[in-house]
């Protein structure tokens, strides 16, 4: 079984709070890591999977009598999503008996977005996004970092030996999503055609400035419709969004945000790219290469630090600023070659935030000085050796 790194986050935070949430976008692994958590441990634990009518109907009538019963075990609660009103019943289980770890969520959908929560856990729930596995998790196993920027980050994909079954496993996993997932997650109706072409749209886009009107044009739905669509796939862990640094700064900055497919297998299945030899010469490489690059450092990022991309009007630009507090640390350029040339944009960003230690991340190659204060490194070097020192 790969270890997941959120496994000790998840044992710190069951120690310390009541509940707990872990939420991922599904099959990247979440019921898998809290059975794990579950049997390693002393405790008693009820498992109840909301999708299961039996489990589903244990809540239905006198649910929250049913929770009270079980106040002396740790009850794991899967796509609670599906009761939104779980929330509202955990407030006074848990102030009646305010016992650490007593209850283990999951979920799929972001709760803000989840019609019907409403209630505030504040000071009695922690939060913890799984991602799909990221690169520096794989350390050790034998899965090379070209085969997880194709394949992606689901584990079971991931890990499926036969690459023609695991890419059906992914158009099974989309197709899920797109005409019955997303739907369910947030309680809306949505077209599925709709929410496919959108997707695809993302994708053939990945990594560009996000522009709802070329988006409402396109799909013939309103600009605001479009944006509560891109919310919608956010809160399903299926897209990220990468807000502009603009703090501190005078010059005329693009603001708009950069979105970003979450996992590169899924944007590769979008852009109907089916095998791993295809990709480097394919016209989404570059962009999905970014992506991949982005998703791996902001996922094990130290906490304090947060990410934005930069890009004036004038010609400065970096794919990536990671600051601290309102402090810029570093400005990191993503390359997929493996000589890299950048920009003189680059070099402006730099002088723009000015930034002491900054890094032109590639697929492989070796570690070495550009200027002064400009490293030139592969993706593995940067994750394992550079990013937990900034």
């Amino acid at each position: 079984m790969l270890k997941r790194f959120a496994e000790q986050k998840l044992r710190t935070r069951l120690a310390a709070f009541p509940a707990v949430a872990i939420l991922g976008a599904r099959q990247v692994g979440k019921t898998t890591l809290a059975k794990k958590i579950a049997a390693s441990g002393k405790q008693k634990t009820v498992y109840l999977d909301l999708e299961n009518p039996r489990d589903l109907n244990k809540l239905q009538g006198d649910g929250y009598s049913y929770l009270e019963s079980l106040r002396h075990q740790c009850v794991i609660l899967d796509e609670v999503q599906r009761m939104p009103e779980l929330f509202t019943w955990l407030r006074p289980l848990i102030d009646a008996r305010r016992t650490k770890g007593r209850f283990l969520l999951l979920g799929s959908a972001a709760p803000g977005l989840v019609k019907g929560i409403s209630e505030s856990l504040a000071g009695r729930i922690s939060y913890l996004e799984l991602p799909p596995l990221t690169l520096t998790e794989l350390k050790g196993e034998r899965i090379a970092q070209a085969r997880h920027w194709f394949m992606g980050g689901f584990p079971k994909i991931l890990t499926t030996r036969n690459t023609n079954t695991a890419l059906l496993a992914m158009d099974d996993l989309i197709t899920s999503y797109v005409e019955r997932d997303l739907s369910s997650l947030f309680g809306v109706s949505l077209s599925p055609r709709t929410m496919r072409n959108f997707l695809t749209m993302i994708a053939s886009r990945n990594g560009g400035i996000w522009n709802a009107s070329d988006f409402s044009r396109s799909l013939s739905v309103s600009v605001p419709t479009i944006n509560r669509y891109l919310h919608f796939l956010e809160g399903a862990f299926l897209v990220n969004i990468l807000q502009a640094w603009f703090v501190n700064t005078t010059k005329r900055i693009i603001r708009a945000p950069k979105v970003y497919i979450a996992d590169s297998g899924m944007l590769h299945r979008l852009c109907h790219l089916p095998h791993q030899e295809d990709l480097p010469g394919h016209i989404v490489a570059g962009s999905s290469w970014e992506g991949y690059a982005l998703q791996q450092i902001v996922k094990s990022k130290p906490g304090d630090l947060q990410a934005f991309y930069y890009r004036t009007q004038n010609g400065a630009e970096c794919d990536l600023v990671l600051v601290r507090g309102l402090r810029p640390v570093s400005a990191i350029e993503i390359k997929l070659s493996n000589s890299p040339v950048p920009a003189r944009g680059y070099f402006n960003c730099i002088h723009d935030l000015k930034t002491k230690e900054n890094f032109i991340v590639t697929p492989d190659s070796d570690t070495y000085p550009y200027q002064s204060n400009v490293v030139v490194t592969s993706l593995k070097n940067f994750l394992i050796d550079r990013l937990p020192t900034l």
